[in-house]
């Protein structure tokens, strides 16, 4: 039995087959192709040439993308949605989407704020409008929209009115209809939740087509006995029919699955990951054997959200990166790229373009294509390149750090190889052997989660019982997601006291992770 893995980055396709003792078969990186689905076909087929496995042998194929995070960057592929607002009289102030640029508005058909919500004890602010939400979504059937998104005032403590919006919805518009809750997707803040499941709303469409695409390409090369799973971005998988529901958990699916894998490649449960691809450098934390979650709002495509998120932080440094002398003889290395066309423009390769890669050739960090094409690089030029690429990955490790300790640093990604093997504030840099396809290997040994996250006063709720009622959430999240129960544990728990909410209110957050059922 095998495990096909697939992680799609912007310069690479990535592919690896796993063996039962989660041992590397095989693996290859193919050159991203603009349709995607081209370049996932070509990696498949090299990855299953190159390891000679039969394709009935893959039992299990997970897929990390960048679709849903180009759909919003780029503008296309977006659905046509309605938004309904539980809040007035409330949240009339601020409309929905009050922030959002023009060019993305266009996506709300119809929007509506109506009576209801809840306080931060879960005390009703207004009965809810059934009567009002009722005419909105015989308003959004008749003009044929296929997907809502529905948000309430602090949903979080109690989600009752957006279950019955959710659930009148459906009697209305049908059972096809695709529905967003806020309180199953962000975090505490009503606008950054609701802007949240609003890109959750709209990447329905886009979700139906990479989960469909990508079940109908491994059909087509023969392997149709494998389950198939979606990368989230909290270094976990979730199910096809799990991502249809939630496609915006794909967001930022790439940077995690490399630091599951390298998490696994280096046997380290707590590191600094430096990801070097052949546009850009990511840079992640492992905790526990997980990646760090972001504490703060993150912005996408110009729209600030708030559901989960890793910490990472992205920089313009990659293998590709262009590396040009300035006026004041000093160099400068990015943050533009040569992309997936580095076999074709970088010097060793018998192109004009000079790029970090070429670089470390000349300076004997690596051995690849033809070092001769590399010899008029004066050594000064050189030198001053390799110090600007340093730079850029110290001070971004500096940012990463919680304290001035040293850190273990495990490097992967292609790029890797124009890093140093010794950089300020590492304590030890590990480049494990595989590393180059960490991403795709993070995807095919990753685990299912479940995350919970709710306010409680433990004067209502003692602390004891809240935990435990709060982690056996998350385990009934993490099997519903597709996770075995009986391989099901609590990876993280955190409680904090919040000092602006009267009594002694607590916002809980449960983590637990099992393997694939």
């Amino acid at each position: 039995m095998y495990k096909l893995g697939i992680d799609v980055g912007g310069t690479n396709t990535d592919a690896v087959l796993i063996d039962e003792r989660l041992h590397v078969a095989a693996s290859v990186k193919q050159p991203t192709t603009k349709d995607v689905y081209s370049g996932i076909l070509d990696a498949v087929r090299a990855v299953l040439a190159e390891s000679g496995v039969n394709p009935s042998e893959i039992r299990q194929a997970m897929l990390g993308t960048t679709q849903c995070t180009n759909a919003i960057v780029e503008r296309k592929g977006l659905a046509d949605i309605g938004i309904l607002r539980i809040g007035a009289p409330a949240s009339l102030g601020i409309v929905p989407m009050v922030d959002w640029a023009e060019d993305l508005k266009h996506i709300a058909v119809e929007t509506a704020t109506i009576g209801g919500g809840f306080e931060y004890d879960g005390k009703e602010l207004a009965p809810f409008d059934e009567e009002a939400a009722k005419n909105f979504f015989l308003r959004l059937r008749d003009k044929n929209v296929k997907s809502v998104a529905i948000s309430c005032v602090f949903s979080t403590v109690r989600n009752d009115h957006e279950l019955a919006a959710a659930k009148l919805c459906r009697e209305i518009m049908g059972e096809d209809v695709h529905v967003s809750v806020s309180s199953e997707i962000g975090s505490m803040g009503l606008i950054e939740r609701e802007n949240a499941t609003i890109l959750n709303a709209a990447l329905y469409h886009v979700a139906e087509s990479f989960t469909e695409g990508f079940a109908r390409s491994l059909e087509d090369e023969g392997i149709v006995n494998a389950d198939i799973y979606l990368s989230q971005n909290d270094g976990t998988l979730m199910t096809m029919e799990y991502a249809r529901r939630y496609p915006i958990l794909t967001i930022a699916c790439g940077p995690t699955n490399s630091i599951r894998g390298a998490c696994y490649l280096s046997s380290l449960k707590n590191a600094v990951v430096v990801d070097v691809g052949g546009t850009t450098t990511d840079l992640g934390v492992i905790q526990n054997g997980f990646p760090r979650e972001s504490g703060v709002a993150v912005t996408i495509g110009g729209v600030r959200t708030n559901f989960r998120m890793p910490d990472v932080i992205s920089i313009g440094l990659g293998g590709g990166s262009i590396v040009r002398e300035t006026d004041d003889g000093s160099v400068r290395v990015g943050p533009d790229s040569v992309g997936y066309q580095i076999t074709e423009k970088a010097l060793v390769f018998g192109g004009d373009v000079c790029t970090a890669t070429d670089i470390a050739v000349r300076l004997g960090l690596t051995r690849l294509g033809d070092k001769s094409k590399v010899a008029h690089l004066s050594d000064d030029f050189a030198k001053k390149a390799l110090a600007a690429i340093t730079e850029l990955v110290e001070d971004s490790l500096d940012a990463m750090k919680v304290s001035r300790d040293d850190v273990d640093l495990i490097l992967v990604g292609g790029g890797s190889i124009i890093l140093p093997e010794k950089l300020a504030g590492a304590r030890t840099v590990s480049k494990p052997e595989s590393g180059g396809v960490a991403n795709a290997i993070g995807s095919a040994i990753s685990k299912v989660s479940g995350n919970y996250e709710k306010l409680i006063d433990y004067l209502t709720l003692p602390r004891e019982e809240a935990l435990a009622q709060a982690k056996a959430e998350a385990i009934e999240l993490a099997v519903e997601a597709g996770a075995l129960r009986e391989t099901v544990e609590i990876i993280d728990v955190e409680d904090v006291p919040l000092q602006y909410y009267p009594g002694n209110t607590n916002r809980v957050k449960v983590k637990a992770a099992g393997d694939l059922k």
